[in-house]
């Protein structure tokens, strides 16, 4: 047995010297002579076979040949190793080095945060609500019944006849007013959907909407409101005019026109040369919407309004085509 050992340790000891530092063939001499089905492996199941007297002896000198083969291997490795590095390019670590590049916020995110800013400096809080929203909140309860042809205005996604992708943010409206009593000061942004895609309309885009309720809320108060945030979202140069307009659950309703930010009222392309560009909708609560929500349209009045975040986004940015916010191309985004 001792004999064996010696043989063994000699023909590794030869192999491994031959092996020229080669890694490849060195890791198959360390599986030939220490895996577990490997020679040295072999000797060690030959040791229940060892008279009792000699099996110490014999089990110390299987355990020094193990040390002594996995030190030469290592030894023979790390040379091996030395010399492939030895082999590569230097590097000069005085050449600069790439700087990671920083993420940044989407500018639909940015403008949303820009406008939720506004809100709440005047006082209103932030709410959100399902974006899979009941026919009910979505249409009935904003006075939009059934067979309403506002319905046809908004090109919805039905999920079932009584489930929908929420077309507007309007249901928050409802939502809010169920759970709470005036005063009411809030404003909601999210995602809508609508079966809609051109330069100008997205099947999925981002609306905010914004709702005060309370004793003695005039339309004075609504464009007084709507007028700070216009002034101090694109400079308080910019002229703005209200225009009548219908929606189901506001009456008397309006529609904000801003000043073109591209010719300033002078007439260009953008504004098809009439100075103006539509930026949102308004108008008092209808008290129809008021009794939907067990409110007494003779104690308390209120007004809603409600506008695309990504048109805000394009008169903020001076964007002329909506793609550009969803087609993540990185020279678009990093310039905000």
């Amino acid at each position: 047995m001792e004999n064996a050992v010696r043989k063994l340790l000699d023909a590794a000891g030869r192999e491994i010297a031959g092996s020229g530092d080669d890694l490849e063939a060195l890791s198959e001499l360390r599986v030939r002579y220490l895996g577990r089905k490997g020679e040295l492996a072999q000797l060690f199941k030959q040791l229940g076979g060892v008279a009792d007297a000699d099996r110490p002896k014999i089990g110390k000198l299987l355990n020094e040949a193990k040390i002594e083969l996995e030190g030469l291997l290592s030894a023979a490795q790390d040379r091996g190793k030395e010399k492939v590095l030895d082999r590569r390019e230097p590097f000069d670590v005085t050449v600069p080095g790439r700087r990671p590049q920083a993420g940044r916020l989407h500018p639909i995110t940015q403008i949303t945060r820009e406008i939720s800013k506004i809100f709440h400096q005047l006082g209103f809080e932030t709410v959100e609500g399902p974006e899979v929203e009941l026919d009910y909140y979505n249409f009935e309860a904003l006075n939009i019944p059934k067979d309403h042809p506002a319905r046809d205005m908004q090109d919805t996604f039905y999920i079932s006849d009584d489930v929908v992708l929420r077309t507007q943010t309007s249901p928050l409206q409802i939502r809010t007013m169920e759970k709470r009593r005036p005063p009411i000061r809030i404003i909601g942004p999210g995602r809508t959907y609508r079966c809609d895609s051109d330069v100008t309309h997205s099947p999925m885009f981002h609306q905010v909407e914004g709702l005060m309720v309370g004793e003695d809320i005039s339309f004075g108060d609504l464009k007084g409101i709507l007028t700070i945030f216009i002034h101090q979202m694109f400079g308080s140069d910019i002229g703005l005019r209200f225009r009548p307009s219908f929606f189901p659950f506001t009456e008397p309703s309006a529609e904000v026109d801003m000043q073109c930010v591209m010719c300033k009222g002078k007439g260009c392309r953008v504004c098809s040369q009439t100075g103006w560009l539509e930026i949102l909708g308004s108008g008092m609560v209808d008290p129809e919407v008021f009794k939907m929500v067990g409110y007494d349209p003779e104690e308390v009045t209120g007004f809603a309004f409600g506008m695309g975040i990504e048109r805000v986004a394009m008169l903020k940015y001076g964007i002329d085509d909506l793609r550009l916010f969803y087609e993540n191309d990185l020279r678009f985004l990093r310039q905000f």
